[in-house]
């Protein structure tokens, strides 16, 4: 009874502190440490007097915020606390979708725990794209791609944040790639998931344009979003997320959205050759697709221009339009081992994607069907298996946390022959 008093008065203290601080962190400083003593002290105690005890510890530091800006009022929810100079986790969405449908079952998966115990998250929501916001006025002026990207430093600034490290998906993915080109110091990650580079060109604008006659936009956006395969098998799922778009988004807001992500900007990066000023993305990055997905040439495509030393290519055998949605305990540990190459969470426990090697090969699928393990036009990458036991899971060239996986499904392959002899960035299936 003596323990439970204590912490019941040492989250009515920490919520107390939470109200009168607008720095999160200022409050973590009163009550961190005080924190971490009573969790650590008696873990198995705690979970068996008080059930709940963390989750209710963890909503009273989710807090939301709406974050004015030059270019919009962002809707960002901050779960956690930031901890000194280590970067938080901002995740952005993709079209029909808000921070929660695109996120929610990522980050409530059990093996994201860890994760969330060494990193903050910020989860954005563009401007009118959270649920029960207000209807733009006519004639409303919606930023563009650039713009949302531009705001983002604002966004950081709000919150007292020095770095992020990224998680995009569609449209977000682009917006977060964006703000790392612009904004190369505030970035020290990101995970993009069907990530597009390019502006949308000629032939896409007409098929939209005869879509549209034809098709109501919730339809185009499910299109968007999944694979051919999910909506004629998948009915549950696509179900789901038609319900969530026609009810619970703004769909005049949502028409605003889209039409800014269409209208996007090529990002105009290329790889670097040595001697060049190339531009492209400095910090390592994952891009992440599933291999029925929509966007898995547009993924393809982006690795090209990414600079091979600090870009992998995840392609999920499996797995549609959505990865953190379909496969979240596989993406959770691709998303622990790249945390790893950058230098945090060394002692992560991975298990999830352990497997024999017989059964890794069988799930590895190309773009034409077949069991090869061709990512691009190129063709000329195979699936080379042997006996040294020398693959490594480097996500990066300084990684300082290379490991052997004899039996990982996640290998990464050796190309030699791209580019004149720079070397192709790693690329991985599991």
């Amino acid at each position: 009874m003596h323990l439970k008093t204590l912490i019941l008065i040492h989250i009515n203290m920490l919520n107390q502190s939470l109200t009168n601080c607008s720095d999160l962190s200022q409050a973590l400083q009163l009550f961190e440490m005080d924190d971490i003593q009573v969790v650590q002290s008696k873990p198995l105690l705690v979970d068996r007097e008080l059930p709940g005890l963390r989750e209710a510890v963890q909503q009273l530091v989710t807090k939301e915020h709406d974050v004015e800006t030059p270019n919009g009022r962002f809707h960002c929810t901050m779960k956690g606390v930031p901890k000194g100079d280590r970067p938080v986790i901002l995740t952005f969405h993709d079209v029909g979708l808000n921070y929660k449908t695109c996120w929610n079952t990522l980050f409530d998966h059990e093996d994201m725990a860890e994760i969330m115990q060494h990193f903050a998250v910020c989860h954005v929501d563009a401007p009118g794209q959270h649920e029960g916001a207000n209807t733009f006025s006519a004639g409303y002026e919606y930023p563009s791609m650039d713009q949302l990207a531009e705001s983002l430093p604002l966004v950081l600034k709000h919150f007292g944040l020095k770095s992020v490290i990224g998680m995009g998906m569609g449209a977000g993915a682009y917006i977060l790639t964006r703000f790392a080109l612009d904004y190369p110091n505030m970035v020290e990650g990101l995970v993009l998931i069907n990530i597009n580079s390019c502006a949308e060109g000629w032939m896409d604008w007409a098929a939209h344009k005869i879509s549209g006659w034809t098709h109501a936009e919730p339809d185009m956006i499910i299109t968007h979003l999944f694979g051919k395969e999910e909506i004629h098998h998948n009915h549950d799922l696509i179900a789901t997320y038609r319900h969530h778009i026609m009810n619970d988004m703004n769909l005049f807001n949502l028409h605003l959205f889209v039409k800014s992500y269409e209208s996007r900007r090529d990002l105009e990066i290329e790889r670097p050759v040595p001697g060049s000023n190339a531009r492209t993305l400095k910090c390592p990055s994952l891009l992440v697709v599933g291999d029925s997905s929509p966007a898995v040439e547009a993924v393809v495509e982006c690795n090209t221009k990414l600079d091979p030393t600090k870009a992998t290519l995840l392609k999920m055998a499996d797995c549609g339009g959505m990865p953190q949605v379909d496969q979240p305990g596989k993406l959770t540990e691709a998303f622990k081992y790249f945390i790893q190459g950058m230098g945090y969470m060394p002692a992560a426990s991975m298990t999830r994607l352990v497997r024999s090697r017989t059964a890794s090969g069988s799930s590895v699928t190309s773009f034409d069907g077949n069991r090869s393990r061709s990512h691009t036009s190129e063709g000329n990458r195979s699936r080379s298996h042997t006996n040294e036991g020398s693959r490594s899971r480097s996500h990066t060239a300084e990684n300082p946390h290379g490991r052997s996986h004899t039996d990982s499904s996640m290998d990464t392959t050796a190309n030699n022959n791209v580019d004149q002899g720079v070397s192709k960035s790693a690329e991985v299936s599991c």
